[in-house]
């Protein structure tokens, strides 16, 4: 995977810096992750590290395709690694956990709204919110 993003990085004319990696090690580990959550764990390693710094550096590896946001509750973007990018979250309103499933769970509601509406869906940012089988059941 490191490999990778270092080829990545190289390829785009930009070098692998201790920083950038330490950004995506974080997003790696994190799965779903604010820039100030991913800035918190980035400052366990290298506390110089500021949070404008973790978001120009964000916004460089999605310009890479290294890492994509979603808009998984109010406010910032949450960030997961561009290779997990093709599934739909699924966020209970109750106890805000985040779920992922499968892009092809929603296959049918995309086939439904590219042929009624001429819509074509656009996954990668698809969340859905609701209540999970737990909270359901309380």
């Amino acid at each position: 995977m490191a490999q990778t993003w270092d080829a990545t990085l190289r390829a785009g004319g930009y070098r692998v810096t201790p920083q950038r990696q330490l950004v995506l090690e974080a997003v790696a580990r994190l799965e779903h992750a604010t820039p100030e959550e991913i800035h918190a764990e980035v400052r366990q390693t290298a506390h110089g590290i500021n949070v404008s710094t973790i978001y120009r550096t964000l916004e460089l590896l999605e310009q890479l395709g290294l890492v994509k946001h979603s808009h998984i509750h109010h406010g910032a973007p949450s960030y997961h690694l561009a290779e997990h990018a093709q599934h739909v979250h699924l966020v209970c309103r109750q106890c805000e956990q985040v779920t992922e499933v499968d892009q092809s769970a929603v296959t049918p509601l995309v086939l439904a709204l590219e042929e009624r509406q001429g819509f074509l869906t656009d996954v990668g940012h698809l969340t859905v919110f609701g209540l999970c089988a737990a909270c359901r059941a309380d």
